[in-house]
């Protein structure tokens, strides 16, 4: 970009369990955090990461590098898998996106 600025969007949405496209915040993301507000589990993922991968950390207290079921990112958005601690259906995650 080449005023240097970076754009971060906040928003949250309701997992599914199955993919879930988020195509609302407008770019490319660098990087991605999830949180499910339900289960305080989180995912993080940054732009070196592979597609569908990301450091999941999950309350009960162990973290690990995932490779499927994470974040791709999508030209105006991200993907979320289908990770069952983080995309459960009917529960509220909340998200930033930073390009």
């Amino acid at each position: 970009m080449g005023s240097g600025n970076q754009r971060t969007v906040t928003g949250a949405f309701v997992g599914t369990g199955a993919n879930i496209d988020i195509r609302s915040i407008g770019f490319r993301p660098s990087m991605v955090k999830i949180i499910n507000v339900n289960s305080d589990d989180s995912l993080q993922w940054f732009d070196t990461m592979a597609d569908a991968a990301g450091l999941k950390s999950v309350k009960a207290g162990s973290n690990a590098m995932i490779s499927t079921g994470g974040v791709t990112p999508l030209s105006d958005g991200f993907r979320l898998g289908n990770d069952a601690d983080l995309n459960v259906s009917g529960e509220f995650c909340h998200y930033v996106a930073t390009e």
